[in-house]
C-alpha cells in the first residue's frame, strides 16, 4: 500500500475530487451500458414468460367456455322430451332457451341423420351431419367430445362442436346430442388489446386449422396455422422465438384444459421492445449531463471540505495541547459528527485522566489494606505453628481463600458480590461440596471490605468444622443465615450466624490461636460490631452483630 501511494502526487482534496469525477466518467458509463444490456435481456425474458402466461389465460377463457357448453349439453341431455320422444316440444324449448346465444342443438342418429336443429324449424328438412368423425369417436368412448373446426352444411359458416353419446332412456329419441357453436362468434376471447403492438393471438385444433384469431394476420376460420410456428409448439405450456424473413419472432403456446386444443400468441419481438431504444438514449443523455453537473458541484464541494477540515485541525491541535474544546459547527454534517467526537473525547480524556488517578490512589490504598492483613496473618500464624512445613500449609491455604475474594472483587471491578456468593466461595474451596451447607436469608451486595474479611472468617469456621466440628463427619450440618435489625437511631444492623449440628461435642479450646482471633477479635474489629461465640453440645455457635453499613456495599441489599 506505502509504494502505491508513492504514485499518487501531492495535491489538495479539490483536485482529488475533480479527478475522481473525471476518471468515474468512463466506468459509469460502461455501467450503464452494462445496466442496459441485463435490462434488455431481463426484458426479453420476462417478455418469454408474459407471452407463455397470456396463452395460458386465453386458453383458461376458452376452458370456461366449453366447460360451460359441456354442463349445457348435459342438462340438456337429461330432458324428459328426450326420454318421452317429444322432439317438436324439446325443439321449442331448447330453441327459446338459446336464442339470444350462438349456440345450437342437434339430435342425431348413429348414421349422422339429423334428427332436429334448432337453427332451424322442427320438421325442416336435414342434411346429414358434416363432422362424422367425431360422432363416431363419441358413440365408440362414451364421452363427450369437441371437434375440430370445420364448415357447417346448415349453417354454411365455419362452426365446432360438442357432442355427447346419450343413454337410455334419452337415446330412444336419438344416438347423440350436437351443442355447435359458430366460431366467429368467440373472437372477443382471443381480443389482443394486451398484447404488444402487430401481435396476434389464436385458437387451433388437432389439425392445426384456425379455430378462431384476431391481430394484424387475423387468420381465417378454418386457415391453416403457419408451418414455422407450429414446428415450435412442443409440449403443453411454453414459449419459443424462431427467425422468419430476417425478423426475429416470438411464440407462446398453451393446451385449452384437458381439450385438444391449443392457443398461440405470436409477434416480432422489435415490437415488444420498441420502448428499450428510447430507454438507451435517454439514459447515455441522462449519464453524460449527470457527470456535467457533478463536476460543478465537486468544484464547490472540495471547496467547503478544505474548510472544515482545516477546521477540525484547529480543534485536534488544542486537544494535542491537553485542552477541553467545544465542537466546531460547520456545513458537512460528517465534520460536525467528527467536530462532536473530538470535543467528547477532550472530556473523556479529562475524566479518564481523573479515573486513572483515582484507581491509582485506591490500588495503593487497597494493597496497603492487603499487605497488612497478611503481615497480621503471618504474625499470628507464626506464633501458633513450631515447624516451617506448618507455617507453610496454614499461610497457603488463608492466602488461597484471600486470592479468591479478591479474584471475584476484581472481576466486579471492585464493585462488591453477593453474600452469598462470599459464603459458596470460601466453604467450597474448603469443604467442596454446599450439600451439608444450608444458607438463610435476604441477599445482600457485600462491599469490597466485607468480602475480604468475611473470607477470612467463613475460612477459619469451615477450616475448624472440617477438622474438629459438624462437617467432620458425615451426618453433620451448617447453618448460615442472617437477618436484619432496627439499631439506635434509625440505623440498620445486620446479625450473621454460624450453627453447627450433628458433629462431634465441641469444647472451647484452652488457648486462643490464629483462627480464634479471626473470628473473634479480628471479625469484631473489622466490622465495628460484636462477636459471640458458644460452644453447645450441639456444636459451634458463631453469632456477629454489626452495622449494615459495614458489610453492605452501598448499592443497598435485595434479592440478587
Amino acid at each position: 500500500m506505502g509504494r502505491l501511494s508513492r504514485l499518487f502526487p501531492t495535491a489538495s482534496i479539490g483536485a482529488y475530487l475533480v479527478a475522481m469525477a473525471i476518471l468515474a466518467t468512463l466506468p459509469l458509463l460502461a455501467f450503464v451500458i452494462f445496466l442496459l444490456w441485463q435490462l434488455e435481456r431481463s426484458e426479453y425474458e420476462a417478455l418469454r414468460q408474459e407471452t407463455a402466461q397470456d396463452a395460458q389465460t386465453i386458453g383458461r377463457n376458452f376452458e370456461r367456455e366449453l366447460e360451460d357448453m359441456e354442463t349445457t349439453l348435459r342438462l340438456l341431455g337429461g330432458a324428459a322430451e328426450l326420454a318421452t320422444g317429444n322432439l317438436q316440444s324439446f325443439h321449442k324449448r331448447v330453441a327459446s332457451s338459446l336464442s339470444e346465444g350462438s349456440l345450437y342443438v342437434l339430435l342425431a342418429d348413429a348414421q349422422g341423420n339429423q334428427k332436429l336443429n334448432t337453427r332451424v324449424a322442427f320438421g325442416a328438412p336435414l342434411k346429414r351431419m358434416t363432422d362424422m368423425s367425431t360422432l363416431k369417436s363419441v358413440l365408440a368412448s362414451g364421452k363427450i367430445e369437441a371437434s375440430g373446426i370445420f364448415f357447417g352444411a346448415t349453417s354454411q359458416q365455419w362452426v365446432f362442436n360438442l357432442i355427447l353419446p346419450l343413454s337410455p332412456p334419452a337415446s330412444a329419441s336419438g344416438a347423440a346430442l350436437v351443442l355447435t357453436q359458430n366460431a366467429g362468434d368467440l373472437v372477443s376471447l382471443t381480443a389482443t388489446d394486451t398484447l404488444p403492438p402487430a401481435w396476434s393471438a389464436a385458437v387451433i385444433d388437432v389439425d392445426n386449422k384456425v379455430i378462431v384469431s384476431s391481430g394484424p394476420e387475423n387468420i381465417p376460420s378454418g386457415g391453416d396455422f403457419p408451418k414455422h410456428l407450429v414446428e415450435l409448439m412442443v409440449g403443453s405450456n411454453q414459449s419459443a422465438v424462431t427467425l422468419h424473413d430476417g425478423h426475429e419472432t416470438m411464440l407462446g403456446y398453451a393446451r385449452v384444459g384437458d381439450w385438444p386444443w391449443r392457443v398461440a400468441i405470436w409477434g416480432p419481438v422489435s415490437t415488444a421492445q420498441a420502448s428499450l431504444a428510447n430507454t438507451w438514449q435517454n439514459l447515455i443523455y441522462g449519464s453524460i449531463a449527470l457527470l456535467a453537473v457533478s463536476l460543478g458541484i465537486v468544484l464547490v464541494a472540495a471547496h467547503q471540505l478544505r474548510y472544515s477540515i482545516r477546521q477540525i485541525a484547529h480543534v485536534a491541535e488544542r486537544i494535542g495541547r491537553g485542552e477541553i474544546v467545544s465542537p466546531e459547527m460547520t456545513k458537512i454534517t460528517e465534520a460536525n459528527q467528527v467536530a462532536i467526537a473530538l470535543s467528547n473525547a477532550s472530556f473523556d480524556r479529562a475524566q479518564a485522566e481523573e479515573r486513572v488517578h483515582f484507581i491509582l490512589q485506591e490500588l495503593v490504598h487497597r494493597t496497603k489494606n492487603i499487605l497488612s492483613l497478611v503481615q497480621a496473618m503471618l504474625r499470628q500464624l507464626a506464633r501458633g505453628t513450631d515447624s516451617v512445613d506448618e507455617l507453610q500449609k496454614a499461610v497457603s491455604g488463608r492466602l488461597s481463600g484471600l486470592a479468591q475474594s479478591i479474584e471475584a472483587l476484581a472481576q466486579q471491578q471492585w464493585g462488591g458480590i453477593p453474600l452469598s456468593k462470599v459464603i459458596e466461595l470460601q466453604l467450597s474451596a474448603v469443604v467442596g461440596s454446599m450439600s451439608r451447607i444450608e444458607t438463610r436469608g435476604e441477599d445482600l451486595l457485600a462491599n469490597a471490605n466485607a468480602v475480604q474479611n468475611l473470607g477470612l472468617v467463613f475460612y477459619e469456621l469451615a477450616t475448624n468444622s472440617v477438622k474438629y466440628g459438624a462437617l467432620s463427619v458425615p451426618e453433620g450440618r451448617v447453618l448460615i443465615e442472617w437477618t436484619f435489625l432496627d439499631g439506635e437511631e434509625g440505623t440498620k444492623r445486620i446479625q450473621l450466624r454460624w450453627v453447627e449440628s450433628g458433629g462431634p461435642p465441641v469444647v472451647k479450646p484452652s488457648r486462643q490461636g490464629f483462627g480464634t482471633t479471626v473470628v473473634e477479635r479480628h471479625a469484631a474489629a473489622a466490622f465495628s460490631g460484636k462477636v459471640v461465640m458458644e460452644f453447645a453440645d450441639s456444636g459451634l455457635h458463631w453469632t456477629l452483630t454489626a452495622p449494615l453499613s459495614a458489610i453492605e456495599n452501598a448499592l443497598g441489599h435485595g434479592e440478587l
